[in-house]
């Protein structure tokens, strides 16, 4: 399995990243299992989570998917074996979100214990908070990597104005900078991360480990149309896709997958593995058999015809 590095963090993880956000909400604890025990079979052992994973779920409150992988580390006692990504920041409830000293203080320790373990590998803060300075959450970041608790720290959902303040912050204060990036960035959603975040991340070296990698599942090419997708979970994210671009997209992407003899998905998260500034692209699954198929990707070299066709039909989303 090919691996790479986390920034210049020193953690090499795989070519890809298994979201943890089904656990707990379209995988119960006993499949939850079953695809944690596949993954490390499979050679993969980079696994993304957040402490608010799944509050948007009926009956949840945040903190599902933590604990579902803290029983799974205490039943298999592999904690060692994997590479732990998880978020803060993100609403808990009621005064219980951002970034400040006191909030991350108190947020970890609740990780920790949902998680059954005493360190997280990447700790992100999963949204910016702009009412607290930087300097103060870049504190008590550097708090926790003292005491051990977290080995590294990245940034989610931050402008490119923003993320480059904080590495600014943290070199002028000599503390912990973010050593990850986790935008959302796929085959049709590509203007937001390549028009300015992309050149933050290559100038200072940063690991990008990016989310809806395959844009909710239509990269997936199970639907053709809204109408099919209508009984997703996720099928209010999906319907800004099926228009005449995103149809466009969804051709080009099926006839590389036609000609490599492979999966739609499995292209699509090999295109995102051939950009060079990509470390993992987060991809999830609630099958066995669709974890097999997103392994598969780490395994498929496109070749740059394949790139650049793929380029061209998604092309409209980039300045040129």
């Amino acid at each position: 399995m090919r691996k790479r590095q986390l920034g210049h963090s020193g953690i090499e993880v795989p070519t890809l990243c298994f979201g943890g956000n089904v656990f707990g909400w379209t995988a119960d604890e006993k499949r939850s299992f079953e695809l944690l025990d596949a993954l490390l079979e499979s050679g993969l052992n980079f696994v993304d989570t957040a402490d608010s994973y799944s509050h948007w779920a009926p009956g949840n409150h945040g903190g599902e998917s933590e604990t579902v992988i803290g029983k799974w580390f205490k039943a298999r006692g592999n904690r060692s074996k994997v590479i732990l990504a998880t978020k803060v920041a993100s609403s808990m409830g009621e005064g219980k979100k951002g970034l400040s000293r006191r909030y991350i203080k108190q947020a970890v320790e609740d990780s920790l214990r949902r998680l059954q373990t005493d360190y997280i590998d990447l700790y992100q803060s999963h949204h910016d908070d702009e009412s607290v300075p930087q300097a103060e959450t870049m504190g008590i970041y550097a708090e926790l990597i003292a005491a051990g608790k977290v080995r590294t720290i990245g940034a989610s959902n931050f402008t490119a104005e923003r993320l480059q303040s904080a590495l600014e912050v943290s070199r002028r204060e000599n503390l912990p900078r973010y050593q990850t990036l986790q935008p959302e960035y796929n085959l049709y959603d590509r203007a937001g991360y390549e028009r300015t975040l992309e050149a933050v991340c290559v100038t200072h070296g940063l690991g990008v480990i990016p989310y809806f990698s395959l844009a909710s599942g239509f990269l997936s090419g199970k639907y053709h149309s809204a109408e099919e997708a209508a009984s997703r979970p996720r099928a209010g994210m999906l319907k800004k896709y099926f228009n005449e671009r995103g149809m466009r997209v969804l051709e080009s992407l099926e006839e590389v997958a036609r000609e490599l003899k492979a999966k739609p998905a499995q292209v699509a998260l090999a295109w995102l593995m051939a950009r060079p500034s990509i470390t993992a692209p987060i991809a999830s699954a609630t099958t066995v058999e669709q974890l097999h198929e997103l392994v598969g990707a780490t395994r498929l070299d496109l070749p740059s015809a394949a790139v650049e066709k793929l380029n061209q039909a998604s092309a409209e989303t980039v300045a040129v």
